[in-house]
């Protein structure tokens, strides 16, 4: 485990140097804070002969501080690991899935103007968003004619469901305009299901479900 952490004598944080910059540090993270400089701006100018910027030096060791103590974290606590991994999966089944929409020309933006290449990404998300909610409306209505037939669904069975899904979706699309004036039914977010066991488990795990 300590190849983790490099080897003996190297890759040691220099404390030193953040502690003779502090002050520097503290007037530059209140500056972003207050809005008198935004952090792009500020990133600028510290990389401006960033090897010879004290200040960009100790932000790095801050940085690789925060870095140790999260790897810490990580390691220490299985209930963050599995937080994390869940988060890494749900993402990973979202650009899947923004992939699989995004199914023209293999989903290899071609063209080389930026405005362009940013078209094709907000198209893309706007549609995988709404494949997403048009499944989610599907699902809500199944879980409605399931309860209506006296079906007792649980909470946590339903949350292990993804709206990420594919086989039902034809990609190549029947487009019939005549159906361009059907006004749709009104969005009912409202599902017969008790979460509150599954907020008060996700409240609990973050360290939010008892009062300091």
């Amino acid at each position: 485990m300590d190849v983790l952490f490099g080897e003996p004598g190297k890759n040691v944080i220099d404390w030193d140097l953040i502690e003779s910059q502090f002050r520097h540090l503290m007037k530059v993270a209140v500056s972003v804070r207050e809005g008198v400089i935004s952090s792009s701006t500020l990133l600028k100018r510290l990389r401006s002969g960033s090897k010879k910027n004290a200040t960009y030096a100790a932000f790095r060791e801050v940085g690789r501080v925060i870095r140790t103590l999260q790897l810490l974290r990580y390691l220490s606590d299985p209930a963050l690991r599995q937080r994390v991994t869940a988060a890494t999966n749900k993402t990973e089944s979202f650009n899947r899935f923004s992939q699989w929409v995004g199914f023209g020309n293999r989903g290899v933006i071609a063209d080389n103007d930026p405005v362009e290449q940013e078209k094709a990404m907000k198209f893309n998300a706007l549609l995988t968003n709404a494949v997403i909610f048009h499944n989610a409306l599907d699902i809500a209505e199944i879980v409605r004619q399931l309860l209506e037939e006296g079906w007792e669904i649980d909470p946590e069975d339903l949350a292990h469901i993804s709206p990420y899904l594919t086989e039902h979706i034809n990609r190549f699309g029947e487009y019939s305009t005549h159906e361009l004036g059907i006004q749709p039914e009104a969005y009912d977010p409202k599902l017969d299901v008790d979460f509150t066991q599954l907020r008060e488990q996700d409240l609990t795990a973050a360290g939010l479900g008892q009062a300091a």
